[in-house]
């Protein structure tokens, strides 16, 4: 095989690795995102932002974010977490909220997604509410209680 055969055929298997990587990171129900304004943070399976309530704290890891509040800021479940390597599975847990339904936490705070995020990437409820709502940075959370 020639030299210039020989450098293609090994970029044609680093690309299908590569490939394999990103297909292999879809598969996470939480991962870790990151963004020249934000820094590192978690996001769905989809790519979009999981946010944390300042005021959550009140009520020691229980949601405050109910009603209305609920239909802006969804709260996210999922029942079969995966995880990449990076993310410890202890510091994630399910709570039951006031409706009776399921919340997964990070670090015993509550996660939500923003509604008028509308794509992959976007965290436009970032700083919202007087900074209240903010993105899970996963190496600086603190734990809640």
């Amino acid at each position: 095989m020639s030299k210039s055969r020989m450098v293609l055929f090994m970029l044609l298997c680093i690309s299908l690795l590569s490939i394999n990587a990103l297909a292999e990171d879809e598969n996470f129900s939480v991962n870790i995102s990151a963004s020249k304004f934000l820094g590192s943070y978690l996001v769905n399976e989809t790519g979009f932002a999981l946010y944390y309530y300042q005021n959550d704290s009140s009520l020691d890891g229980m949601s405050t974010c109910n009603d209305d509040c609920a239909k802006m800021w969804k709260p996210f479940y999922v029942e079969n977490l995966t995880l990449p390597e990076s993310l410890n599975p202890s510091n994630f847990a399910t709570i039951e909220r006031a409706d009776g339904s399921k919340q997964t936490t990070f670090k015993s705070w509550p996660l939500y997604l923003y509604s008028r995020d509308s794509s992959p990437g976007d965290a436009h409820g970032y700083g919202l509410e007087d900074d209240q709502w903010r993105v899970i940075d996963p190496a600086n959370q603190p734990e809640l209680i």
